[in-house]
């Protein structure tokens, strides 16, 4: 109970935007003194009875009622990687060389669940974190042997269909993710994928080798949707065709600080190619996506568009923990282990927003308005606004919670008192100026 209590405490500490000049625990009014909360952070954080499968569970929880309410027949699963930068971070002694020798820090591999009806952000249902020692990830309690990029999200897979969340599941992952070798692999294991391709791999179409990208270039494309491209609006085209890889797959390895290359040959894999381009009035291309799958073809190029432009998501909310809400990269955690603890509720504060900005009650959307208020920030008007973004219904999160703790121990006609004795001219009980 009372490390259920500390999870409680800390989970609402993380409701809130962080600044990088404070970008520890924030101490809630009428809790705890701040250097108290820091201390009792810390130990939960050190805690070995506090593992990361712990941690996980409610995030669990709310990924498999998420599916419930918001996945009709597939659960989407969006998987990416965010390098977490503490160059500075001497402390940090199991930081590992990232873009280059002198970029320190951590790879941080987010299992994103998405709705399919509305693309909605629903929980993150695996959190992985590499650090020099290895992979402190949600589903082992201890830290796993360090893989690839791409090896490991086998694992992954795996854990995430233990979960069995009830619907069929769909990964989709960016241009990382295409590998011939991997493809094959995830195919031939039933997996059913949606991966972005890069454009020069050869495939086989219409009879012949060619590259990708000129294979795409004969598929017919078809109006699908009107969208928005940075803020304007713009139109999306779809196609779709079959092509055929019979490249071998050639793996890099790095074995005792020497590079190994090996091409390894495996059977032809046919899968579903999906053209889809982003247009401006003048028919001017502003983003094209060319996107291999092995989805049935009762889901249709079209909605297949659609999912990989909900994959996005994950953007979103890496941006959320790293320069929009959490700060995270400016966090005074000494090892991967305890970062990663931290993580894990700081994710859990992200799903309580997103479950606050789908919800369509009345009350949510009344909500939703002071928060924005409390926030202080200005919001884009017009039709197929929002009203809200999730950076500022944290910020308001924040505000709101002080506010609530703050009443719950002072009167609310005391502070105004204050307020009018040593502030008057914030709160003039008369005008200030005549005429």
């Amino acid at each position: 109970p009372r490390l259920q209590n500390r999870y409680q405490q800390l989970l609402m500490a993380h409701l809130s935007t962080a600044h990088q000049t404070a970008a520890g625990l924030r101490a809630l009014p009428g809790c705890s003194q701040a250097f108290a909360a820091s201390q009792a952070a810390w130990r939960f954080y050190s805690n070995p009875r506090v593992t990361l499968p712990q941690l996980a569970t409610p995030l669990i929880e709310s990924a498999k009622a998420g599916v419930n309410q918001s996945c009709k027949d597939w659960a989407l699963i969006a998987l990416d990687w965010c390098l977490l930068h503490y160059g500075k971070h001497v402390s940090k002694r199991d930081r590992i060389v990232m873009a280059r020798s002198t970029d320190l820090g951590y790879k941080l591999l987010t299992a994103l669940l998405i709705s399919d009806q509305h693309g909605s952000p629903l929980a993150p249902v695996c959190l992985e974190l590499s650090a020099s020692n290895g992979i402190h990830s949600t589903r082992s309690a201890k830290a796993l042997k360090s893989s690839t990029a791409l090896d490991g999200l086998e694992a992954v897979m795996g854990h995430v269909e233990k979960l069995q969340l009830g619907r069929r599941l769909a990964y989709i992952v960016d241009r990382e993710g295409d590998s011939i070798g991997h493809l094959r692999k995830w195919d031939s294991t039933g997996r059913k994928f949606l991966v972005r391709a890069k454009d020069n791999p050869r495939v086989m179409y219409e009879g012949r080798e060619q590259r990708l990208v000129d294979a795409a270039a004969q598929v017919p494309l078809l109006k699908t949707r009107t969208v928005k491209f940075h803020g304007a609006d713009a139109v999306q085209f779809t196609g779709e065709t079959r092509v055929v890889l019979k490249r071998p797959a050639r793996t890099h390895r790095v074995i005792n600080g020497e590079a190994k290359h090996r091409n390894i040959s495996g059977a032809p894999l046919e899968l579903r190619l999906i053209v889809c381009e982003v247009r401006n009035a003048n028919g001017t291309v502003l983003a094209q996506w060319l996107l291999l799958s092995n989805l049935p073809s009762e889901v249709s190029a079209a909605t297949l568009a659609l999912w990989y432009y909900w994959r996005w998501r994950i953007e979103s909310y890496h941006k959320l923990l790293k320069s929009a809400g959490q700060q995270v990269e400016y966090w005074l955690q000494d090892d991967a282990a305890t970062l990663a603890r931290r993580l894990t509720v700081a994710a859990m504060a992200g799903v309580v927003v997103w479950q606050l900005a789908r919800d369509t009650r009345s009350e949510a959307v009344a909500l939703r308005s002071v928060l924005v208020q409390l926030s202080g920030r200005l919001m884009k008007k017009g039709e197929g606004q929002p009203g809200f973004t999730e950076p500022a219904l944290l910020a308001g999160l924040g505000v709101l919670l002080s506010m609530l703790h703050l009443l719950e121990s002072r009167r609310i006609t005391d502070l105004k008192n204050l307020v009018h004795q040593l502030l008057p001219t914030l709160m003039p009980t008369r005008p200030v100026l005549s005429g």
